[in-house]
């Protein structure tokens, strides 16, 4: 079940389809069509095959064992439970992604408990569980470890609310596990004692990911575990971990494709030096590495040499590389497709990548924190430049910078045309064209009408309407809109919603749309799976309207503490098949 592809959750009963033709003998007996079914994976393809005939849509229901539900409000547990009854791997998202920017409320929702506990009753061969952005208590994993026998993989990503506590339920409990994955964790302190819950006997892990965990661990039952789990291929250790530690964890998994590593403060004797590297150089099947490698400098570097001649993603969002380390370390990394960098490595750092990296397809550049606009260099677009003339591959970007140019973005989209992810963030709001003072609407205009595939879209810089209308006229494969301290007036956010025809994420901040964009796009947001604004001028009078309306769709109205009662701070507007939500905190006034 795909919530963002249309799909109700209920045979349609507006289908084009008609009533005779819905009941008409199927030309595949059911057996045949549950056959086909079977090999089908993606969601979106099921969504539509459900929506062809009821027969079609039996067969669909009773064959899917995959679940995508990519707003934890948009159905219920009950529905899903009522229509799916094999289903083996869920995939569940809750807060919206303004939430890693702590705008809700701390105790907004996604709580993932009422789920389980229907899960418990109607999946008791539940198998995979993914969460991102879900709160999930310590009661919520004892719950998931002791219900379901077969449990095997279990992915937190961006979830809070658990402690070491249920950690251990999943360790002790979980005797099939392959699959632990803690990713950007936002949780209370873990302690690290969880890891002596796995039983001596237990081998079946194949990913073990507890990099954003800032507690120390027990290095011995790490080692101990490490070691009996024949079949790891994914491993990320945090910060705790020292490079000689992680030299012993390496001896005993060679096999490893990927690796998060941990500090690299310690000072190596000669010994120790050879050792660790000796480590790195027989993990021939390394393809990803990634970790904070605090204290990482051009001494130690070199230990990973040897592993890196196969790396197809090296991650290194925080680590403070400066150019020349950053270079060296790039040329044995000839392989790359996907890399993420802090913009410590500056232009001269990218220009190593354009020259170094033929095959890149993903760059993501971050800004080191804090950022210090009168001190910190950082990336310019002369840095996107250089990436883009030797690195004609390139999908996929997210650029945090200090300046851009017009020229410089028709240039970048002229060598890389296959653009479907574009996000350039320019750290001064409205800031123009610096060269010109011209707004930035030509550079994203020619994005818009170079790139055909474009997805995802993130805009920012000095941008009037014209910049909006590009994107209602061109855009039309765009998925995702992000945009932040743009436009002029309500025309703006109307020439989206008028001309996007595949738009489902829409998330504007610090804009000047109002009520009159807000009601304009009402039978659009039916098919999309969210929108979000705010500080923008939209008021809670044009909530209402919206939300009387259109009943099918949740408005929430986000106020923050002492501020004006007419004003709607932030508006979190999604379609659902469930209703109004019964557990907003006070600050959340559902409409």
């Amino acid at each position: 079940m795909d919530l963002d592809s249309g799909d109700d959750g209920e045979f349609p009963a507006n289908s084009a389809n008609s009533d005779a033709e819905i009941q008409c003998h199927s030309p595949f007996p059911d057996e045949v069509l549950e056959k086909v079914l079977s090999y089908i994976d993606s969601h979106k393809d099921r969504n539509s095959i459900s929506l062809v005939r009821k027969d079609w849509y039996n067969a669909e229901r009773w064959t899917r064992s995959k679940l995508f539900i990519g707003n934890c409000y948009s159905v219920s547990p009950e529905i899903v439970a009522r229509r799916f009854s094999r289903i083996k791997s869920v995939t569940l998202k809750g807060k919206p992604r303004f939430s890693d920017f702590n705008m809700l409320p701390v105790d907004w929702g996604a709580n993932v408990h009422p789920w389980l506990v229907v899960f418990a009753k109607v999946y008791p061969f539940l198998e995979e569980l993914r969460l991102k952005r879900m709160t999930v208590s310590d009661d919520s994993l004892e719950l998931l470890a002791k219900s379901f026998p077969s449990f095997k993989a279990l992915s937190l990503s961006s979830c809070d609310g658990y402690s070491e506590i249920g950690l251990k339920a999943i360790a002790g409990y979980c005797r099939n596990l392959t699959e632990l994955d803690i990713q950007d964790s936002v949780t209370i302190e873990v302690g690290g004692s969880w890891l002596s819950c796995f039983p001596e006997d237990f081998s079946s892990l194949e990913v073990l990911n507890f990099a954003s965990l800032s507690s120390v661990v027990n290095f011995d039952d790490l080692e101990r575990l490490v070691s009996r789990s024949k079949s790891l291929r994914v491993l990320k250790v945090n910060e705790s971990i020292t490079l000689e530690q992680l030299h012993r964890l390496l001896v005993h998994a060679p096999q490893i494709t990927e690796l998060g590593t941990g500090s690299f403060s310690q000072e190596l004797t000669h010994r120790q030096y050879e050792d660790i590297q000796s480590a790195f150089s027989n993990c021939r099947n390394l393809e990803v590495l990634s970790g904070l490698w605090e204290g990482a400098t051009s001494l130690n570097l070199p230990v990973l040499y040897g592993a890196c001649a196969n790396l197809t993603f090296l991650n290194l969002n925080e680590v403070p590389l400066q150019s020349s380390e950053f270079s060296m370390l790039l040329a044995h990394c000839p392989d790359l497709r996907r890399l993420w960098v802090m913009d410590t490595v500056e232009d001269r750092g990218l220009e190593a990548v354009g020259s170094s990296c033929p095959l890149l397809e993903e760059l993501r550049v971050f800004p080191a924190q804090p950022y210090d606009h009168d001190h910190h260099i950082g990336v310019t677009e002369l840095g996107f430049l250089a990436v883009s003339r030797g690195c004609p591959r390139l999908r996929y970007v997210l650029y945090f910078c200090r300046r851009m140019t017009n020229a410089a973005v028709m240039n970048i989209v002229q060598n890389c045309p296959n653009f479907t992810h574009f996000r350039l963030c320019i750290m001064m709001p409205r800031e123009p064209d610096y060269l010109t003072n011209e707004p930035m609407d030509d550079a994203f205009g020619a994005v818009v009408r170079t790139c055909r595939k474009l997805k995802r879209l993130s805009v920012t810089g000095l941008l009037t309407d014209l910049t909006f209308e590009y994107i209602g006229s061109y855009a039309k494969n765009l998925d995702t809109l992000s945009v932040a301290f743009a436009g002029t007036t309500d025309r703006g956010m109307q020439c989206v919603l008028e001309g996007c025809p595949k738009l489902r994420k829409l998330e504007i901040r610090d804009c000047p749309f109002g009520n009159v964009a807000l009601l304009s796009g009402q039978e659009k947001y039916e098919m999309m799976r969210s929108l979000w604004m705010s500080s923008c001028k939209v008021t809670v009078r044009g909530c209402r309207m919206l939300a009387s309306e259109m009943p099918r769709l949740n408005v929430e109205v986000i106020k923050d503490e002492g501020s004006s009662d007419g004003l709607a701070d932030k508006i979190y507007v999604y379609r659902t098949v469930a209703g109004p939500r019964r557990d907003a905190p006070p600050l959340v006034l559902r409409l």
